[in-house]
């Protein structure tokens, strides 16, 4: 069992074994592995995962748990929720946001469940009005710096519907320019402009 962070576009493993999924990232000249569970090691792991040369991290550690919790205490944690949405073709509703391919999703407001989130979130970035929630898929976590701080962001993605025909309006205020149904068999052209973390929420839906 993992746990993948991006910073950036570069994953960090943290595992409790190194998986054959892992296994060609531990091989490479430009990834960095660790297994001394220290919080200097924890610390040269961040470290090293900001540096250009490296573009691939391996954690591993026996308790997962705690390595997890260990890398959650460096940062701030903010979360989010959105949807894999297929309309009664079968077709993927995604969006182009500041010139990438993306799926919708958005921070939790205080009080708000996960799923109300995502709900929520694809309704404002898309226009669609009647989504229903069918699944969890994944979840996904990328790091960035806001204000002076190290941020943890943790989306959780849902399986969604959205029935019959209904208009397409972008959230501009959220830079989301275009929006379109793509058929299933069209959609690997678009994860050449995405972010690995979509890949992996279309890789957990079966599209990939």
């Amino acid at each position: 069992m993992h746990i993948k962070i991006y910073f950036n576009d570069k994953p960090l493993f943290l595992t409790d074994q190194i998986t054959p999924d892992i296994e060609p990232y531990a091989h490479h000249d430009d990834a960095v592995l660790i297994d001394e569970f220290s919080t200097p090691g924890v610390n040269s792991m961040i470290h090293e995962m900001r540096q250009e040369k490296i573009h691939a991290g391996i954690f591993v550690h026996p308790n997962l748990a705690e390595l997890e919790k260990t890398f959650r205490r460096k940062f701030t944690l903010v979360q989010a929720a959105g949807g894999l949405v297929l309309n009664d073709a079968g077709a993927i509703l995604i969006m182009q946001r500041r010139g990438k391919w993306d799926l919708p999703k958005g921070k939790l407001d205080p009080g708000e469940s996960l799923e109300t989130c995502a709900v929520r979130e694809v309704q404002e970035e898309t226009g669609v009005d009647k989504v229903s929630l069918e699944k969890p898929l994944v979840v996904t976590y990328h790091t960035y710096d806001e204000s002076g701080k190290h941020i943890l962001k943790e989306s959780h993605w849902y399986l969604m519907k959205a029935p019959g025909e209904q208009a397409l309006v972008p959230q501009t205020e959220e830079q989301i320019t275009q929006i379109k149904w793509v058929p299933p068999e069209e959609i690997k052209q678009y994860t050449l402009n995405t972010f690995p973390s979509i890949i992996d929420v279309l890789q957990a839906g079966g599209y990939l």
